[in-house]
């Protein structure tokens, strides 16, 4: 009758960042798509631009999100 909750351990920084750079979208050059809540709640801002950083990719922050650009060429805003 009632549901029981499966047991979720704690995760750490490293967990939430395997989980996001190890996506297809990372893989083929995609894009990568987070709210800045979620970003300072998991692992802070700046550890998130030091792995895009040392990974060679690019990011673009708006009010509420934080995209990732899984490729190393250069971006170009058109509008």
């Amino acid at each position: 009758m009632y549901e029981r909750f499966a047991y979720r351990p704690p995760h750490t920084r490293q967990d939430w960042l395997s989980q996001i750079f190890h996506c297809r979208a990372a893989q083929t050059g995609g894009v990568i798509k987070r709210q800045i809540f979620d970003v300072e709640r998991e692992v802070g801002m700046s550890v998130l631009m030091r792995e895009v950083r040392r990974r060679g990719f690019q990011m673009i922050r708006t009010k509420h999100h934080v995209v990732i650009v899984c490729d190393p060429d250069r971006i170009e805003v058109l509008i």
